[in-house]
């Protein structure tokens, strides 16, 4: 089942303090952003964080799980509606991804 955009469009929104938001259709799904950082996806109407060593530290009770089948483990965040803690796991784990080095590609 696909993602609906209203429900992108809300949690978007919800996101609105932690930095400039944007979504990007994905393979039927959706990618979130936020101040250009990929972030997380929303599948079937849920949001998935990608997982970070501070973001599951900050938040140890949010449960981790795949957003599509295949997909690494991202955190779960099933309560939509805490504006503080969705802004709170969003600045956490993009700061966490600007350190991250960037992966090099294999010639």
């Amino acid at each position: 089942m696909a993602s609906h955009q209203d429900f992108v469009d809300y949690v978007a929104e919800q996101l609105r303090e932690a930095g400039t938001i944007r979504s990007r259709k994905m393979f039927g799904e959706y990618g979130l952003y936020c101040d250009n950082v990929f972030f997380a996806v929303i599948c079937d109407d849920q949001f998935f964080v990608k997982a970070t060593p501070q973001g599951e530290t900050a938040f140890p009770d949010l449960p981790k799980a795949p957003p599509y089948e295949g997909a690494r483990d991202y955190l779960w965040v099933e309560d939509v509606e805490d504006r503080e803690r969705m802004t709170a796991l969003t600045r956490i784990t993009c700061e966490a991804l600007k350190r991250t080095p960037k992966k090099t590609r294999r010639k």
